[in-house]
């Protein structure tokens, strides 16, 4: 009967392909070729939609981190999923943000999934937060920690006529943790992070947007403060509910594109920044409603310990991102 034992066209071959005569050689070399293009076309479709659909491991602690594409978000995603958690990564390119599931992937430990949102539009948060929302039955940390530098020294609005870092670097950060707060609530204890700066320039309600007398250090050192101002009110509003929140300034000129795009000569690394937040992530004992300066408790520009100007400001942006 001759070669009764080996596969034919229409009959499953190795791993259930259907295939022709193996008994040649030519032809075994040939199925072994579409195999293997088979393989590395799988494995790089993988890689190309990573993240897509993965979902946290029942029990797994669950942290956002947003502009977790690059610099020090980009590293701090990177060590809370070697650390075990699930991470949802925020950015704005998703070439980028393929390039930090490929890493934390190949960590083996934790997990990741991208979502894209413009955090100058507040639509646009809102739709980013009800996707979280819909997807996540739990938020153990929020790291509010995307921003814009002082650099390009030019004057900005968001399409709402908002100056656009203290979009942002600041009132993105209220927008997104109101819509998420009732997620954090419910996975008590849970942390929130704000990434802020020692750099600081007050607010003047006169002219918040900076209409006049512009420059890219006082924007920047508005909407850091701000984000301090928020991280006070929002801790003392949270007191005793199990959600902590603290702000800090992670490390003085890190070589982050921030950084490097304004001409500035690092002083400190990624390393530096990134032990700092994690700090705050992952520490028992690191308190409420402080401002730290690195891995120490620090002290933030006076206005912020103001009570009259952290409910004006409250006020302001409540209004600002809708919410009032």
């Amino acid at each position: 009967m001759g070669d009764v034992t080996q596969p034919f066209i229409g009959q499953p071959g190795p791993a259930g392909l259907p295939c022709c005569k193996l008994g040649n050689p030519r032809t075994r070399i040939m199925v072994m070729r579409t195999l293997a293009l088979l393989l590395v076309a799988g494995f790089t479709l993988g890689r190309a939609d990573a993240g897509a659909q993965v979902r946290p491991a029942a029990g797994q602690r669950v942290v956002l981190v947003t502009g977790a594409t690059s610099g020090l978000g980009r590293e701090v995603a990177v060590r809370l999923a070697a650390s075990g958690a699930h991470v949802i990564i925020h950015g704005r390119d998703s070439a980028r943000a393929r390039e930090v599931l490929d890493a934390i992937a190949q960590g083996g430990k934790g997990s990741a999934r991208f979502y894209a949102a413009d955090l100058a539009n507040n639509a646009d948060i809102r739709r980013f937060a009800g996707e979280v929302l819909r997807d996540y039955s739990r938020l153990d940390v929020l790291v509010n920690n995307a921003g814009i530098g002082s650099t390009p020294n030019e004057r900005s609005v968001t399409p709402d006529g908002v100056e656009m870092r203290m979009q942002v670097n600041y009132l993105s950060n209220v927008l997104l943790t109101r819509l998420l707060l009732p997620r954090l609530l419910a996975s008590t204890p849970a942390r929130v992070v704000n990434v802020s700066s020692l750099s600081a320039a007050p607010v003047d309600f006169t002219d918040v947007m900076i209409t006049r007398g512009f420059s890219g250090g006082r924007a920047y050192g508005q909407s850091k403060l701000a984000q301090v101002m928020f991280t006070i009110d929002l801790a003392a509003e949270l007191e005793g509910k199990g959600v902590t929140v603290n702000a800090l300034h992670p490390a003085t000129m890190m070589p982050t594109g921030m950084v490097l795009r304004g001409g500035y000569t690092p002083r400190s690394t990624i390393d530096d920044g990134a032990r700092a937040v994690m700090h705050l992530v992952m520490d028992p004992d690191v308190g409420t409603g402080q401002f730290f300066n690195g891995m120490n408790v620090g002290r933030a520009h006076a206005q912020a310990y103001d009570p009259a100007v952290r409910a004006q400001l409250r006020e302001l942006s409540e209004r600002l991102v809708g919410l009032r």
